[in-house]
């Protein structure tokens, strides 16, 4: 390898930062810090409201719970709906940080994970020089699928994903819905980070739900929390918040800044493309724990002195690199 080939290291935060929200199923206020952490930490939670404190990582095989949120637990420890700042934390490429917590569920802020990114970008972020940053490469396709018949056919309930070998790191969504909000009613969008920054592409974009299933929820304790203020919500015809929407796709981005959190679960960046047609965060799971069940799927690999080969542009693009502080 070419010595003026750029080295990619680690990252964590430069200085502690605090943010305080509810949670959007709780309702409850939380208090949420993060801290910088050594070299090959990764991210791990803490509940620092339990005693003793219980900590738990940031990987796939912790997922608990992913019908509303992804949920990660370690014994009776639980903290919810972690794939917003998971999300903000792929996307300004911190490998290592301890979340500390004084409750079960994180802040839902504005719905996106902006705030998340913004307050990242003011802690500052700083380069653990000497502990090269470790990625896994995709070397053959991994796929999950959900309904189909017995034939093999599709049905209305189809969803799939799936990882794909790509040198950089892409994200292809399809989204499906049958509503005049939705035109047209198939919904889909390729994001290539080579091309495209985290923050300008997928940050903004907000959660959604529909008033329906919004009003059946709260009627069972859960979207405490929700609003007009932290999600965009729909009627049977039209959309409720006044603003409207940030992106004309933005349904769809925000599908994909899920994924981005999800697939970091896999407990480092990805080389590859992630191609999810109406999946969730269970299917992304399911797919996160497929591959890394799969060792001849899937390498890790290092962009250093003796390291594999020039870095994909989707991680050494200036764009990518996070705002100084």
């Amino acid at each position: 390898m070419s010595m003026d080939l750029p080295m990619i290291w680690q990252r964590t935060l430069r200085e502690v930062v605090s943010i305080v929200g509810i949670g959007l199923h709780s309702g409850q206020k939380v208090e949420l810090t993060i801290t910088p952490a050594p070299a090959d930490t990764g991210i791990i939670f803490r509940r620092v409201d339990l005693h003793p404190a219980a900590e738990i990582r940031a990987i796939a095989t912790e997922v608990t719970e992913t019908q509303l949120a992804t949920c990660i637990g370690t014994g009776e420890a639980r903290i919810s709906t972690v794939e917003h700042l998971m999300s903000a934390l792929y996307g300004l490429g911190i490998d290592n940080a301890f979340v500390e917590l004084d409750g079960p569920e994180l802040p839902i802020m504005d719905g996106s994970s902006a705030p998340f990114a913004f307050l990242l970008q003011s802690a500052g972020i700083t380069v653990q020089q000497r502990h090269l940053k470790k990625f896994i490469r995709i070397k053959k396709p991994v796929e999950v699928v959900e309904g189909l018949d017995e034939q093999g056919q599709p049905t209305a309930q189809y969803k799939s994903a799936g990882f794909y070998p790509h040198d950089g790191f892409r994200i292809d969504f399809t989204i499906e819905y049958n509503h005049p909000v939705f035109q047209p009613n198939v919904q889909r969008l390729v994001v290539d980070f080579a091309e495209q920054s985290y923050l300008q592409a997928v940050s903004r974009a907000r959660t959604y739900g529909f008033k329906a299933e919004y009003e059946w929820m709260r009627s069972r304790n859960l979207a405490l929390g929700g609003s007009l203020a932290n999600a965009i919500v729909i009627d049977d015809y039209r959309i409720l918040n006044e603003d409207g929407l940030r992106y004309e796709d933005e349904f769809v981005r925000h599908k994909i800044l899920d994924a981005v959190g999800d697939i970091y679960m896999l407990g480092a960046s990805l080389i590859g493309e992630f191609r999810g047609v109406k999946s969730g965060h269970g299917l992304n799971n399911k797919l996160a724990r497929a591959l890394l069940a799969d060792s001849e799927a899937w390498e890790w690999v290092t962009f250093g002195k003796e390291a594999h080969a020039q870095a994909p542009r989707a991680y050494t693009n200036p764009q990518w690199e996070p705002v100084p502080a």
